[in-house]
């Protein structure tokens, strides 16, 4: 097993190197990079900036990312020449792409991710502070979702066929089609203020002044923000474990070791639980770590953008509408790193439930 794990961790690097650089290149190739969205920016005071530096129009002709001196920024025109270098120093676009990616990777290994070039914070920062409320929102949804789809789906495997078992896969599916941010625009105008009532509130995870309150009445106020934001990522979450429960209990249910056990007197109860239930749940638990971090870092992006928290995903999504690239990158890395890192959990966790599986002995 120790080898395995060896082989796995050394897989790692390549797999994320090769992303970051995949991603890198793509970027490069994109328009309006943050020199151009800082141009666009100034150009509302441009008028203002060409009197002063006595520039009266034309255009500025600066490198691209990549290095390319032939390109022009739009966002430059009737701007000083000297403003744009200044900029494109500040940003660090005033070296080659190779050698920016070197010193990005670099940093990267000592997980020092540079600075927001809009915020004017580390990066590192950035993502500590916003990390709370994607966890939490990701780990509420994720313990609700096995509480929920674990005994529905035994119950369905248990009356397959059944009334149940039609009108639960009905609302089960109803509730897998519906897409992730309508469902929370329906809740939002329902029961959050939009146009019925406002049981809930639309921003944030406290009330103002929550911090002041005892510990009962503060976790109150918690659940009380976070009950939408979790029943959205519960309702689109939960078909697709509760399916593969009844999957996996019936393919149990059907082998010669239960019917040898209902031959020998034993309950229902006992060779539902004592004997289908550690096997069929072998895949389920294994794969808690990989739904988690699908969770955390796919489903609650549009859920934080809906509900205005203030996350991962939306760091994430105004960080690529403002190409704030040591954002977006340092986001990429982390997310990337702990997917594969949970991937290592998952398989950990096949032989934590079945010792008598070993990853070792494949060839």
């Amino acid at each position: 097993m120790g080898a395995y794990l060896f082989r796995r961790l050394l897989l790692i690097i390549p797999t994320l190197f090769g992303i970051i650089l995949i991603n890198f290149a793509v970027v490069q190739l994109a328009p309006g990079g943050p020199v151009e969205q800082l141009l666009a920016e100034i150009k509302g005071e441009g008028a203002t900036l060409g009197r002063l530096s006595g520039e009266g129009g034309g255009e500025v002709r600066a490198p691209q990312q990549g290095g390319n001196e032939s390109a022009t920024y739009r966002g430059a025109r009737g701007l000083d020449p000297a403003i744009v270098r200044d900029i494109e120093k500040m940003f660090g676009f005033d070296k080659p792409a190779h050698v920016r990616f070197y010193e990005m990777m670099k940093g990267y290994l000592t997980f020092d991710f540079g600075r927001s070039l809009f915020q004017d914070r580390p990066v590192i920062a950035l993502i500590r502070d916003k990390m709370p409320v994607s966890v939490s929102l990701g780990l509420w949804s994720t313990l609700l979702v096995y509480l929920i789809s674990i005994p529905l789906g035994i119950r369905k495997a248990v009356r397959d066929g059944s009334r149940f078992d039609v009108w639960s896969s009905v609302a089960v599916l109803t509730g897998y089609a519906i897409p992730g941010f309508l469902f929370a625009i329906l809740l939002v105008v329902l029961f959050a203020g939009g146009s019925f009532v406002q049981w809930f509130p639309l921003r944030g995870l406290a009330s103002p002044g929550a911090e002041l309150l005892p510990f009962w009445s503060r976790a109150a106020d918690y659940a009380w923000h976070m009950a939408l934001p979790t029943l959205v990522l519960v309702a689109g979450g939960f078909a697709g474990l509760t399916m593969l429960t009844k999957n996996a209990f019936m393919d149990e249910i059907g082998k010669q070791y239960v019917v040898t056990a209902r031959a020998k007197g034993a309950g229902e109860t006992r060779v539902l639980y004592g004997h289908v239930f550690r096997n069929a749940m072998l895949l389920i638990i294994a794969g808690f770590p990989a739904a988690f971090i699908g969770i955390l870092f796919t489903g609650a992006l549009l859920v934080e953008i809906v509900f205005s928290l203030d996350g991962l995903g939306l760091l994430g999504f105004e960080a690529a509408i403002r190409r704030d690239y040591p954002v977006m990158f340092a986001t990429l890395y982390i997310f990337t790193l702990l997917g594969l890192v949970m991937q290592l959990v998952g398989d950990l966790m096949y032989t934590v439930v079945d010792p008598r599986i070993d990853f070792s002995a494949r060839q």
